[in-house]
């Protein structure tokens, strides 16, 4: 195991699930996350949307993302503060995804106006013969306030 090209294959994983979901590509994005015997072994996939309840399994999973790439026109992820942790075959993946989709159209057919927002995202990943994949998405929205005196010493 190279840690260095363990993280590499981490990051690259971790960008191809936000590729899929701003194409909006359900093939791609289920290329990501785990399958087979490796979704179903240790309590399966597991995600957590901003103000949605935890969705176990990979069926409930993906079709959490359909029903968001149905329902959103247009969605790009800006990714910063990216640490990746290695222990073993498991990888712990945190960032924040700064979002820019679109809001509510005035008129049918036209995208409507562009509105941003914020998350802070654990994605676990878990090697597996196919190479790294999504184990559990766990997404939290930041509620911004006044500025950096809201902010958690820590």
């Amino acid at each position: 195991m190279d840690p260095v090209a363990d993280r590499e294959a981490v990051l690259a994983a971790n960008t191809a699930l936000y590729e899929a979901l701003e194409q909006g590509d359900a093939e791609a994005l289920g290329d990501v996350w785990l399958s087979g015997a490796d979704a179903d072994d240790r309590g399966g996939v597991v995600c957590v949307h901003p103000g949605w309840p935890m969705l176990r399994g990979r069926a409930r999973v993906l079709r959490s993302y359909m029903l968001i790439m149905a329902n959103t026109d247009y969605i790009q992820f800006f990714l910063t503060d990216v640490e990746v942790e290695l222990v073993g075959d498991t990888a712990l993946l945190t960032c924040t995804e700064n979002i820019l989709s679109s809001g509510e159209a005035e008129e049918e057919g036209e995208l409507g106006p562009l509105v941003g927002g914020k998350v802070v995202t654990t994605n676990v990943f878990r090697r597996t013969a196919a190479g790294w994949r999504l184990w559990s998405h766990h997404g939290s929205p930041i509620l911004t306030g006044g500025g950096d005196d809201d902010e958690v010493e820590g």
